[in-house]
């Protein structure tokens, strides 16, 4: 049974008629405590036997903006707890900087839940890397216009890898700010999915749909075995475009049901075969991909945090538990956790590929346009979705964002309270927590008033804050750094400190006289408050007494590091140059303390290493192995390890070399041209020696699209290629990839996947293993008239 027009725009809309008021389908939601990047990432560990498969969810772009909560512990939960029980480890994956490939490694599946901030050019990279090396990726898309966080991006532009109507500027429409921000560095248009695992999201916005038209098992790698159904809440289907690639499994019955609030036709094709699939499957490389239009069969009732831009509280709904949603995505990870060895699947005996989806003109990705403004509604004044220093209390990101200084409230506390003769009260706060905290959103309660008392200012590390009443003696105001006539308790009046309504601490209880004529203060032994009043933590002294007043002998409460992720071993040749590693991940620490990294090799002959921040800098030199050992310290004595070998083999020689600094073609107008290596054929393509052209030496290779680049003459062998490439100049858009022939040029085949390039030269390695005579290709795709650059080109045997 589907719940009829349960998604409005950008956030859940309740809409239930009395004909579908099932208690199993009913939304729920609660409040939550705030985490962010720099807190310990959930895990569920496997139920009974282990089948030795690990799973990643991330929760790095977004994916708790406005309505949605699509963590492992919130509202995936369900999905979670159902991988757990099939014997998989399953782990969020959180982090404040961009994703790289040792995040990755080592996880059997990577699941993407729709995605409100776009990907970089380096982690699209990290990740077509993962999955050609065998790992798989599951992207949870949704309908068009989306946009939980409002910043124009929807999850299936972000997956693309381009903005509708926005290809020349991905920041388009964007303020200087929003444009500069770190989370739109490093990020371009591109064709970025349907380039490498052929299928592209459609912009369509489909209502309330069961999908029936299910693909045989047979016909569908068996991940629909057992499925009949699978509901559709306001979601999106796919276009395949490389039928070698992908394939739909799951599509929609005939349908004009649009989402009532889709910007243009909402429905493509009037549903069907010709609307596209909405779950479709990728082969890649030795990894694989998943697809699924919409996140409504993936969440359940459980969100954990509250919205980030109103504070608000968020509504989901059942859908994991509706028709056979649950079934379909098990099957989906356990086919995606299966490795198998053949690479297109045009490769798999019996299959029946499919046809290209028939696309319309609106879909042309460097032509395509915004059907209208956005964002589609303007933020809440205040919330900046870059910036998660304005997110609400209880959001995900907020207690870790800038606004709360460099620690929290968790060491942070009353340290003495005051109840002299007259006016003469205080209360001192006392900051346990090892660095600097803002005291926004800290408040004191009293039970005997409803008044509360909100705190200001930034206090220190070790040092204490004095609220007063407004009448105390001078001694008391002199030392004070607050006060308030409204703090007026008695001995028998609890005080209760919260941070974003949050009791962190208390002292006294109410209608007891605990503190009567006293001054209360806490033992040094103390290193955290206490939500409930523990009379042992305290000394007393006579009423009036503020000698201790101002200061404070605070017990340490330091957590060393502890170790997140360890470092993956890694190997090189020698001579081969510098490699990175990112160890932003590495290690965590319990206090929220800044961490420092140092490095140092067992044996820097073989390699040596360097630290930048939180970059590992490895420099293989010689053949052998060697341990790096990363040590993470928070500044206060706490230290953690984590160390990983290097193993550096000899150096591979390059039976072939071409640097294009010989030469001359000045023409983009086909033709031979003799370098250094001997002949090659230039189609569309001219030697270039501009500033434009990215180059090593004098001159680099410049292809335009459709362009190519090929040898005229044979090597020996190749067991591998490697070749440098960048965009030209400011160009965007354009792909390339290797093709070898064995025929002396009569035919050519694909030896690798289509890659994109980024303003930087970077180098490639494309293993070939042909052990026979061989000539290779440059082919490029992608944007008519976008250029890109090569150099450096090596045969390595």
């Amino acid at each position: 049974m589907l719940i009829s027009n349960r998604k409005a725009r950008g956030y859940f809309a309740i809409a239930l008629s009395a004909q579908v008021a099932l208690a199993a389908l009913l939304p729920f939601s609660v409040p939550a405590m705030a985490e962010g990047p720099a807190d310990p990432a959930p895990v569920i560990q496997p139920v009974g036997t282990a089948n030795g498969k690990k799973v990643l969810f991330d929760n790095t772009h977004a994916q708790t903006a406005g309505a949605a909560d699509w963590v492992i512990d919130g509202g995936f939960s369900d999905f979670g707890n159902a991988l757990a029980n099939s014997g998989y480890y399953v782990k969020e994956l959180r982090k404040a900087s961009p994703i790289t490939l040792s995040d990755l490694q080592g996880y059997d599946v990577f699941v993407i839940p729709e995605a409100n901030v776009p990907y970089k050019t380096s982690e699209q990279a990290a990740m077509v890397q993962y999955v050609q090396s065998g790992g798989s990726i599951f992207f949870v898309s949704d309908h068009y216009n989306a946009d939980r966080n409002k910043n124009r991006w929807d999850a299936s532009e972000v997956f693309n890898g381009y903005r509708r109507g926005a290809w020349s500027n991905p920041a388009q429409g964007m303020s200087a700010e929003e444009a500069g921000s770190a989370v739109m560095q490093g990020v371009a248009s591109s064709d970025w999915l349907a380039t490498n695992f052929g299928v592209r999201f459609r912009y369509n916005a489909i209502g309330d749909v069961g999908a029936t038209n299910i693909v045989a098992p047979a016909q569908a790698f068996n991940i629909t075995n057992g499925v009949t159904s699978v509901a559709m809440h306001a979601g999106s289907t796919l276009a395949i475009i490389d039928p070698n690639k992908a394939k739909g499994i799951v599509y929609l019955p005939s349908t004009t049901a649009k989402w009532g609030n889709a910007v243009d036709q909402g429905v493509y094709a009037g549903g069907g075969v010709a609307e596209g699939p909405y779950v479709a499957v990728s082969k890649f490389g030795a990894g694989k991909a998943g697809f699924i239009g919409d996140s409504s069969p993936v969440e359940d009732v459980t969100p954990k945090y509250l919205r980030e831009e109103t504070g608000g509280t968020k509504t989901t709904y059942d859908g994991f538990k509706e028709a056979s949603d649950a079934k379909l995505l098990v099957n989906m990870v356990n086919w995606l956790a299966t490795p198998e060895s053949y690479t297109s699947l045009n490769q798999v005996s019996g299959l029946t590929l499919d046809q290209p989806t028939p696309l319309l003109s609106i879909e042309t990705p460097q032509t395509s346009t915004e059907p209208q403004s956005e964002p589609w509604a303007a933020p809440a004044a205040g919330y900046k979705w870059w910036d998660a220093s304005t997110f609400k209390s209880g959001s995900y990101g907020y207690a870790s964002s800038p606004g709360g200084g460099g620690g929290t409230g968790t060491n942070v506390f009353f340290s003495e309270y005051v109840e002299g003769s007259s006016n003469n009260k205080a209360i001192e706060i006392y900051n346990g927590s090892g660095a600097s905290i803002s005291l926004s959103g800290f408040t004191i309660a009293q039970s005997n008033t409803t008044a509360t008392i909100s705190l200001t200012g930034t206090l220190a590390s070790g040092g204490t804050y004095v609220v007063a009443n407004a009448s105390a003696s001078s001694a008391i105001l002199a030392k004070a750094n607050l006060t308030s006539s409204s703090l007026a308790f008695n001995g028998d009046d609890a005080v209760t400190l919260k941070q974003n309504g949050t009791t962190i601490d208390v002292i006294g209880t109410a209608g007891s006289s605990f503190g009567t004529d006293k001054t209360l203060v806490r033992k040094s032994s103390v290193a955290a408050g206490s939500t409930s009043y523990v009379a042992t933590q305290w000394d007393a002294y006579a009423a009036d007494t503020i000698t201790y007043l101002g200061s404070h002998a605070g017990g340490s409460s330091n957590a060393a590091p502890t170790v997140a992720t360890p470092i993956a071993d890694r190997s090189a040749a020698a001579g081969s140059g510098s490699f990175a590693v990112d160890a932003a991940g590495t290690f965590q620490d319990a206090n929220g303390d800044a961490i420092t990294l140092t490095a140092a090799s067992s044996n820097s002959s073989v390699a040596t290493v360097s630290v930048s921040g939180k970059t590992l800098t490895v420099t293989p030199v010689a053949a052998g192995s060697a341990t790096i050992t990363v040590t993470a310290g928070d500044g206060k004595g706490g230290t953690a390890s984590d160390a990983f070998n290097v193993t550096v083999t000899s150096a591979t020689a390059a039976s072939l070399s071409e640097s294009f600094d010989s030469g001359s073609k000045t023409a983009y107008t086909a033709g031979s041209v003799t370098l250094g290596s001997g002949a090659w054929y230039f189609d569309n393509a001219l030697i270039g020696n501009s500033t434009s052209d990215r180059k090593n030496g004098t001159q680099s290779a410049r292809v335009r699209a459709a362009g190519s680049i090929a040898m005229s003459f044979n090597a020996a062998k190749a067991v591998s290629v490697k070749v440098k490439h960048a965009n030209f100049g400011t160009d965007t858009g354009a792909t390339w990839k290797l093709q070898k022939s064995v025929n002396n040029g009569s035919t050519w085949t694909d030896v690798s996947v289509s890659y994109n390039s980024t303003s930087t030269l970077t180098e490639q390695t494309i293993a070939v293993n042909e052990t026979g005579a061989v000539r290779f290709r440059i082919l490029v795709a992608g944007t008519s008239g976008s250029r890109l650059n090569f150099d450096d080109f090596q045969i390595v045997n």
